[in-house]
């Protein structure tokens, strides 16, 4: 249950993000949230080797191969742009933005866990080696992470829901 709310707060973190950037860029519809969303769960993807062992992966390709490398700034940027390309040209600067702004708030909160060591991982390979200290504020399997994210996504999708009611015509308290 831990992995499945340490990956539920990342989510739902890309959805109050992206719905407060709505609010403030008109521009801003359901798919530009949903790829803050998108990358706010992309360095998780490094999570693939449960389902294809770096192992595995090596004796395909004959070459070292480890998935943790989408972990760390460099495979962000790599997901990034290989994401974008997926997106039609005139849309490719938003979407990789947006991406890019979900994944930094997934390695934010990553940098905010408590380790065994005192030190984050090495966040900014391949840059450098540098692992920052943790930020020491909760376990990744604590659940009130989770609990604080769905409430501030709750209260984000109250917000949005109000907004709209007034945008219809509908009466509103303004």
């Amino acid at each position: 249950m831990s992995a499945v709310a340490d990956v539920l707060t990342h989510i739902l973190v890309g959805y109050v993000i992206g719905m407060a950037l709505s609010f403030r860029y008109e521009w801003m519809r359901p798919a530009h949230v949903t790829l803050v969303m998108l990358g706010a769960l992309s360095p998780d993807f490094a999570k693939a080797d449960l389902f294809v062992s770096d192992w595995v992966v090596h004796s395909l390709l004959g070459i070292p191969f480890s998935w943790s490398a989408l972990h760390t700034l460099g495979g962000t940027v790599v997901v990034v742009l290989l994401v974008s390309l997926l997106i039609a040209p005139e849309h490719r600067w938003h979407a990789a933005a947006l991406i890019a702004l979900g994944a930094a708030s997934h390695h934010v909160l990553d940098v905010a866990l408590m380790t065994s060591t005192g030190q984050a991982y090495a966040v900014f390979w391949p840059v450098t080696e540098y692992r920052p200290p943790a930020g020491g504020l909760y376990l990744s399997t604590d659940r009130w992470p989770a609990l604080v994210s769905g409430a501030l996504a709750a209260l984000v999708w109250g917000i949005d829901r109000y907004r709209r009611d007034g945008d219809d015509g509908s009466p509103s308290l303004e």
